[in-house]
């Protein structure tokens, strides 16, 4: 039986990067798979398609995670179609990088609207449906900067500190319906937007990696499996790293 056999999964801010291969790894997992974006462009399309030349229902919603009205309306839709959700994948994020000097009121309030106030948004929308269910895990895409931190990322840092901050507060407070909450803290992972660095600086952050490697977003998409699955039934309000020992 695959891991996710049964299970439905919501994957927000799924059309590219890691939210796309962790869509893609839960279908194989056997899971029926929602995913929402911004916009139906091509990539949205795209995925839509390959969720379903796999052979599990799949279906992909326009959604603006940083709105609580379009997150909480975009569940009720999910739930209609699906019947259920077993397992939310918050996972929409955005960067503005900047020194503190320069970073605008509007950097600011985007970062922390797009990659903080989503999780607020997605996870309240969903407790409902949860808590009538009993059970249900919900896997919160933070980073090793809202761990450690990092310069000219402080409103993206502030944000992923904050996802940590809410994961562990809300392990506590499901945690008595058997609902699990925790947190995945990724890297450097190679996606569209890290192949944008230049070879050179890609190569030299690499070799500040004990595994002397980027990570793939597999390598995400691989724990998100296993925290969505019963083989984590006992694993909540954690934190784990998926850097290659970036952090230790």
């Amino acid at each position: 039986m695959k891991l996710l056999e049964g299970k439905v999964v919501l994957v927000t801010g799924a059309a590219r990067g890691i939210g796309k291969s962790i869509a893609i790894a839960c279908a194989n997992a056997g899971a029926a798979v929602a995913f929402t974006d911004i916009a139906r462009d091509d990539n949205f399309v795209a995925l839509e398609n390959e969720l379903k030349s796999i052979g599990v229902k799949a279906m992909g919603f326009v959604s603006n995670a940083a709105d609580l009205n379009s997150s909480s309306q975009t569940v009720d839709e999910v739930v209609a179609e699906f019947e259920r959700i077993d397992v939310l994948v918050n996972n929409a994020g955005i960067t503005r990088d900047t020194l503190l000097m320069r970073m605008t009121e509007e950097q600011w309030d985007l970062v922390i609207n797009v990659n903080l106030k989503s999780v607020f948004n997605l996870t309240k929308a969903v407790q409902k449906t949860m808590l009538k269910q009993r059970s249900g895990s919900i896997i919160n895409m933070s980073s090793v900067v809202g761990v450690s931190g990092n310069a000219g990322q402080a409103n993206y840092s502030a944000s992923k500190a904050g996802i940590i901050g809410f994961t562990k507060s809300m392990a506590r407070e499901l945690g008595p319906r058997n609902i699990r909450c925790n947190a995945i803290a990724p890297g450097f992972i190679e996606t569209e937007m890290t192949k944008a660095i230049p070879e050179e600086a890609r190569k030299e952050w690499a070799e500040k990696i004990p595994l002397k490697r980027a990570g793939q977003p597999e390598d995400v998409a691989n724990l998100v499996i296993f925290l969505g699955s019963d083989m984590s039934s006992y694993i909540s309000g954690q934190v784990i790293n998926v850097c290659g020992a970036m952090l230790t």
